[in-house]
């Protein structure tokens, strides 16, 4: 598929077909997916949950319990899913484990350079902590980037998925520890193949969207 196919292919899945699972080859793309996606100044201020075994699944599933039950079979019923998490904080400590990583791979040509990027860390997230107040909520946009670009990553693979804030999110920070360790949950994206019953398919209904009148100003 080409981007304008994938796009008019991709849809939030209403229904995944139980019988369907992705191959350990897709899932290897996937956590690449993940890794590899952009983030203001190489920030990474996210960690991940994969559950692909059914009881794996069923943990995350204690986030749909209640008023979210909705999207328990959208839980139980995908190939895997994964839930995103924030860092709830950041420090100079954390900076330097970003410079120290990418010093280890290679991406500074000298110590001078390295340091000139622990003081740009430093400063667009002092920005954020110290003047516009916002630190938590800059973090949380960055996992949010990286979640637009798993959806249109794994649709270009053929896999469809469902992008979940209707979760219990202090359910799962309680079931995995999240807080304990620094992080708290944001969203869970279950990832599979549609089932043929779903009535939210684009094989059944076409996409829509504002029209390009409505939403482009070209100068």
């Amino acid at each position: 598929m080409n981007l304008k196919e994938t796009l008019n292919w991709r849809y939030t899945t209403k229904e995944f077909d139980p019988t369907k699972k992705l191959s350990k080859e897709d899932m290897g793309q996937v956590k690449s997916l993940l890794r590899m996606s952009a983030s203001s100044v190489n920030l990474q201020p996210w960690h991940f949950i994969i559950a692909e075994t059914e009881e794996g699944k069923a943990r995350i599933a204690k986030g749909t319990q209640g008023f979210f039950h909705f999207n328990e079979p959208k839980v139980t019923n995908a190939s895997a899913v994964v839930l995103f998490c924030a860092k709830t904080d950041a420090n100079e400590d954390y900076y330097k484990h970003i410079a120290d990583v990418d010093d280890k791979n290679g991406r500074f040509p000298n110590e001078d350079i390295k340091n000139g990027f622990i003081g740009a860390v430093k400063t667009f997230a002092n920005i954020h902590k110290y003047d516009l107040k916002d630190l938590n909520h800059w973090m949380e946009k960055q996992v949010y980037l990286n979640i637009g670009s798993f959806l249109l990553g794994v649709a270009s693979l053929g896999i469809d998925a469902t992008p979940m804030e209707g979760i219990d999110v202090k359910a799962l920070d309680e079931e995995f520890g999240l807080r304990e360790k620094g992080f708290t949950a944001l969203v869970a994206v279950s990832i599979g193949y549609r089932a043929e019953s779903d009535f939210n398919s684009t094989d059944k209904t076409p996409k829509s969207r504002l029209p390009e009148s409505e939403i482009f100003t070209e100068i």
